[in-house]
C-alpha cells in the first residue's frame, strides 16, 4: 500500500501544541517554536522534542527552518485583547507578528516559503485602533505576495466555551483557488461576522480587492455542555464563607441569575468569571455568571485573577470551586491523554493561551487541506 505524505507545517508561537493537535489529521508539523520554557516542556512531553526550537522568534535562524507547505502563527494577543492594554499590533508582544513576517520573507528569498499562512488572534484584531491594525496586517501580507481573507469563528459552535477568534488565511499569489473554497462576497455564514464585514469594507480599495471571502461550512450542532466537562474527582470545594464572598461579588443582574437558578427544580452548573465594568463612572471588577451550558472565554491566569470558577447549584445548596486545568483542557477540545504540567496555573496558562482544537480541525478539513493540495 502506498501511503500519501502529508503536507508539512511550521507551528510558530506553538504554546502547548493545540494547532498541531487540530491539524494532525491532514498535516505533519515538522518544526515548532515558542519562547516560553514551560510551554516548550509541555509540547516536548506530548509530541517529542524533535523539531522544536525554544527561543525568541526574533532570533530564529531562517536557514534552520525547514521547507513546509503551511505556516501557523498564533502570535501573542495581549496588546489586541479587550482584556489587555489595546496597545496594538506595533506593541512589544503582539508586534512579534512582524518578526514572523521577517522569517517568511527570509524563506521567500531561500525559495522555501509556505504557500499558505494562517494567522490566529483575538477578535480585538478587527477593531484595534479602529481597524488600522487589521489594515496594516493585510497590507503587510499583500507586500509579501499573499492574498488573504478573514474568518471570525467562535469555539461555542464546537465546544461549551464562548471563545471568538479571528483566523486570517493567506495564500501565495499566482495560484488558482478552487471556486468551492471562496464566495463572491460576505455570505450569511456565521463566520463572516458583522465585525469582519465592517473592517473589510473600510480597507483601502486595493486591499479590499485582495481580500478573499473564504467559504467555510458551519459545523453541525454539538450537544456538549459545561456539565459534561466537569471533573467529578475534583472535590476541592470552597468554604461557605469563600463561596458567599464570590456570590457577593456578583453584579446585581447576575445575582438575579443565580436566584433564578436556585428556584429551578433541576441542578445547574454555572461558570463565574470577572469582568471590568464602568459603574457610576468608575472601572470596577465584578463577577458574572452564566447558566447557559457554556463557560466564558478562558484567559491566561495572572496570579489567579483571570481564573474561572464553577458554581454548583441545587436549590438552596450552592457550592463553588475553581475550574481546574483538566477541565480547561476539555474546554479547548484537548483529550485527557494530554500530559499536563504539574502546576495547575501552568496548565491553565497553556489552555488560556491556546487555540480551540476542533476549530483548527474544522478549518483544516474544509479549507486548509484542500487549499494546500490545490496549490501544490
Amino acid at each position: 500500500m502506498i501511503h500519501k505524505t502529508k503536507p508539512k507545517v511550521l507551528e510558530f508561537f506553538a504554546g502547548g501544541g493545540f494547532a498541531r493537535l487540530g491539524l494532525s489529521a491532514d498535516f505533519e508539523v515538522v518544526w515548532a517554536n515558542d519562547i516560553d520554557p514551560m510551554k516548550a516542556s509541555a509540547w516536548s512531553r506530548n509530541f517529542g522534542a524533535a523539531g522544536f526550537e525554544l527561543g525568541d522568534v526574533a532570533e530564529i535562524d531562517v536557514a534552520r527552518v525547514p521547507k513546509a507547505e503551511l505556516a501557523w502563527a498564533s502570535f501573542p494577543c495581549q496588546d489586541l485583547s479587550l482584556a489587555g492594554t489595546r496597545a496594538g499590533l506595533s506593541a512589544a508582544r503582539s508586534g512579534t507578528f512582524y518578526r514572523f513576517i521577517e522569517i517568511i520573507s527570509g524563506l521567500k528569498i531561500l525559495g522555501t516559503a509556505p504557500k499558505v499562512l494562517v494567522i490566529e488572534n483575538v477578535s480585538g484584531l478587527l477593531t484595534s485602533h479602529s481597524g488600522r491594525d487589521f489594515a496594516a496586517l493585510m497590507q503587510t501580507l499583500a507586500e509579501l505576495g499573499y492574498q488573504a481573507g478573514a474568518l471570525e469563528i467562535d469555539a461555542r459552535f464546537f465546544l461549551p466555551q464562548s471563545r471568538p477568534r479571528v483566523f486570517i488565511i493567506a495564500c501565495a499569489l499566482g495560484h488558482a483557488i478552487p471556486e468551492v473554497l471562496k464566495s463572491d462576497g460576505p455570505s450569511t455564514s456565521l463566520f463572516h461576522s458583522s465585525a469582519t464585514q465592517k473592517v473589510v469594507a473600510h480597507l483601502p480599495s486595493d486591499l479590499r480587492a485582495n481580500h478573499i471571502w473564504w467559504a467555510l461550512p458551519v459545523p453541525p450542532a454539538h450537544q456538549q455542555t459545561l456539565g459534561d466537562i466537569v471533573d467529578s474527582s475534583d472535590q476541592n470545594w470552597w468554604t461557605q464563607a469563600k463561596t458567599l464572598a464570590l456570590i457577593h461579588a456578583l453584579s446585581t443582574r447576575h445575582k438575579e441569575k443565580l436566584e433564578a437558578a436556585q428556584k429551578d427544580q433541576q441542578p445547574k452548573i454555572g461558570a463565574v468569571y470577572r469582568r471590568t465594568r464602568i459603574i457610576d463612572g468608575v472601572r470596577r471588577a465584578v463577577g458574572e455568571v452564566r447558566f447557559d451550558g457554556l463557560a466564558g472565554c478562558l484567559r491566561t491566569p495572572s496570579g489567579g485573577s483571570s481564573r474561572q470558577f464553577l458554581l454548583f447549584v441545587d436549590g438552596s445548596q450552592v457550592r463553588a470551586r475553581a475550574l481546574n486545568a483538566r477541565e480547561a483542557m476539555r474546554l479547548m477540545g484537548v483529550s485527557d491523554e494530554y500530559d499536563l504540567p504539574q502546576s495547575v496555573l501552568s496548565g491553565l496558562k497553556i489552555a488560556g493561551d491556546g487555540v480551540a482544537v476542533p476549530v483548527v480541525a474544522w478549518l483544516s478539513k474544509h479549507l486548509l487541506a484542500p487549499l494546500t493540495t490545490a496549490m501544490s
